[in-house]
């Protein structure tokens, strides 16, 4: 795991501390009658593939030239064990089966403001991406999702499998809601029970009213991680939802981070989502 530091998003970008692949032409070819059949593509323009793998931080070239070698790694579904193979950023590498990327990987934390979607798409005006423009070279992508009014925190990285850690197995999350009505002790007993809306039962790790707030304040912690699960939940109890925000995810909080600024995880951080 690669070590980036930063503390807001207006640092500098002038790219310190985050990893770049480069690419460069190379003159070597595979004979023809070498090739076999339905092998992927070996671009002109493509990175060599021990390159590849030393540049997502499992081995050093050497080492990955020893795993080609051995069949350990496979390229859009096709195992290639010869040297000198160049692979493209959009083929799929897999070591060991395990889906790889030579982008150094990067874990931004963003406590987002209201107006800003959730969205990677620049066709939905304000974006979530454009708060996090200036925290890597590499294309983050965000875990779950804010409504457009929520605020709060909001993981992003390019890691699939750390992602896969939050659809799989789930991180519990703590939302500070406010209802437009108090809420009642026996819907509060309901919600802690499991709704069962539609078939489906949604459960909750706990619910209480807020200390020393109206009871239209509320803490909810839950692992789901889209925010509508949080309006479905309150709606179908016959309460709107005014505002939610996510207070923590995991061991991550708010702490020093002002709204609208973004910050790198530590390693510490990340060890601890690590034993999640």
């Amino acid at each position: 795991m690669s070590k980036q530091k930063g503390n807001s998003r207006k640092q500098d970008t002038s790219g310190k501390g985050n990893k770049k692949s480069h690419f460069r032409k190379d003159s070597n070819k595979i004979s023809s009658e070498k090739k076999p059949q339905n092998k992927p593509s070996n671009p002109a323009d493509g990175i060599r593939l021990n390159k590849y793998i030393s540049n997502s931080g499992i081995c050093s070239r050497r080492e990955a030239d020893m795993y080609i070698q051995v069949g350990s790694v496979e390229v859009n579904g096709k195992i290639i064990n010869e040297m000198g193979f160049k692979v493209k950023l959009t083929d799929e590498v897999k070591f060991d089966g395990r889906k790889i990327s030579p982008e150094a990987k990067a874990y931004v934390l963003l406590n987002k403001p209201k107006g800003f979607a959730t969205t990677t798409s620049n066709a939905k005006g304000n974006t979530v991406m454009d708060l996090v423009a200036r925290a890597s070279t590499v294309n983050l992508n965000p875990i779950g999702r804010l409504g457009r009014n929520a605020t709060g925190l909001l993981l992003f990285t390019n890691d699939d499998e750390f992602m896969q850690k939050f659809t799989r197995k789930g991180v519990t999350r703590l939302f500070h809601i406010e209802l437009d009505k108090n809420l009642k002790s026996e819907d509060i007993q309901k919600i802690r029970d499991g709704l069962k809306i539609d078939g489906k039962t949604i459960e909750v790790e706990d619910v209480s009213w807020v200390k020393n707030a109206p009871k239209k304040e509320v803490g909810l912690k839950i692992k789901h991680i889209g925010n509508s699960v949080i309006r479905t939940i309150f709606e179908h109890l016959n309460y709107n939802v005014v505002k939610v925000d996510c207070v923590t995810i995991g061991p991550l909080t708010k702490k020093e981070l002002s709204r609208g600024r973004w910050r790198y995880l530590s390693e510490q951080e990340m060890n601890t989502f690590s034993m999640l």
